[in-house]
């Protein structure tokens, strides 16, 4: 396996399209990096340019420390598996998973290699589950065994680095959750560096050793996903990693030095911040909490260590939406729109009122006119 290193690239289209601006990645030997963001935010066109497919206007690209920026797709080692199986149905499974080793070779070469060939494929069928299907078609088979073919086919070749475009994406809930394991697993039994593009920041969150955040062609963050999750670089990574989404709130800085809070004027509240932040009185800032962090407090619910001393305010519910192990609530208080993670217990009715509370060790503050995360310089709780 190797190492992949993207250096600065960046990638325009005809007349003046960014795709790709300024990004530098390193992906290590063996590792599984996941590429997150929302559509058009340049993911597969990352992956089409470390395969090959396209061509960088700039900067330079690096597998196993061999520069590749000008390398034709066969001779990058890579393997790539798309959104759609793309199988061939009048090939066995057996026929699919070797066509492409048959490519990689003369035509004089395949008889030489028949038993090699042979080999890889009952291996990589072992390790998929396929060995009971191997001479059915894939019109014969089921969505997940589909993907699992065209996952196999990838790994006879044992190539140096898999790239899988949305893989996933086609199947249904409770078959994506199946195969998304059989990966994961499969990925940490052959120590394999796969780079795997998903729309879902749960998805990145399961899968992935490290994950890359991108949005309008530029790359916002690249970390282990608790960091990305509990440390959102700026608002667009707060507002996109992670379901359900964070609630983010427009306001002031206020209070002083050493008890600072945040403003909420068309709310009339005032929020006291815990710790130290980079803003000052007056500023304009964005205030993000994790709907898991706006507590409902019911009779039901008793008052968390968290939100202990932080003053509940009343809001309306506007809408409960039940989610099998808890509820999402969408709350209103004179304009103000919240939405809260409660679970089973929070028992509560649409157009009843609730008082909330705020776990205010758990907030984010992002600067309003550039986005980027104005850090604690201490961390309370």
């Amino acid at each position: 396996m190797a190492e992949v290193v993207l250096d600065h690239v960046g990638k325009v289209y005809p007349p003046d399209v960014h795709a790709l601006r300024d990004v530098t990645l390193h992906v290590a030997d063996g590792e599984l990096m996941v590429l997150v963001g929302p559509s058009g935010c340049g993911k597969t066109t990352t992956l089409r340019l470390i395969a090959g497919l396209e061509r960088p206007s700039g900067g330079s690209l690096q597998i196993g420390q061999r520069d590749v920026t000008r390398v034709p797709p066969y001779q990058r080692d890579v393997a790539m598996v798309f959104q759609r199986h793309a199988l061939y149905p009048h090939l066995s499974v057996r026929q699919n998973l070797r066509f492409g080793l048959q490519l990689t070779r003369p035509l004089l070469e395949w008889f030489r290699s028949s038993a090699l060939d042979e080999a890889r494929v009952h291996e990589a069928a072992r390790l998929l589950d396929l060995e009971n299907v191997l001479n059915r078609r894939p019109g014969e088979l089921s969505g997940g065994q589909q993907q699992r073919v065209a996952l196999g086919r990838a790994l006879v070749r044992q190539p140096s680095v898999f790239l899988l475009d949305e893989p996933l994406s086609h199947l249904d809930a409770e078959l994506r959750t199946e195969v998304r394991r059989e990966l994961h697993l499969l990925q940490r039994r052959l120590r394999a560096t796969m780079i795997y593009v998903t729309h879902d920041s749960v998805e990145a969150m399961t899968l992935a050793d490290r994950v890359a955040v991108l949005d309008g062609g530029r790359l916002q963050q690249a970390d282990v996903p608790a960091v990305v999750y509990q440390r959102p670089c700026n608002r667009r990574v707060a507002g996109f990693f992670g379901w359900p989404p964070m609630n983010l709130f427009e306001g002031n800085m206020g209070g002083t030095v050493d008890r600072p809070s945040f403003l909420l004027p068309a709310a009339k509240l005032e929020w006291t911040l815990p710790g130290s932040w980079t803003a000052t009185a007056g500023q304009r800032v964005t205030l993000g909490i994790r709907p898991q962090d706006v507590r409902v407090l019911t009779e039901y619910c008793k008052i968390e260590q968290d939100v202990a001393g932080f003053p509940p305010f009343r809001t309306q519910v506007m809408r409960v939406e039940p989610i099998g192990s808890g509820s999402l609530l969408r709350l209103e208080c004179d304009g103000l729109h919240l939405v809260s993670l409660t679970d089973e217990h929070a028992m509560v009715r649409e157009g009843s009122n609730v008082d909330v509370a705020l776990a205010m060790t758990r907030t984010h503050l992002f600067d309003a006119s550039t986005g980027q995360s104005m850090r604690q310089e201490v961390q309370s709780g």
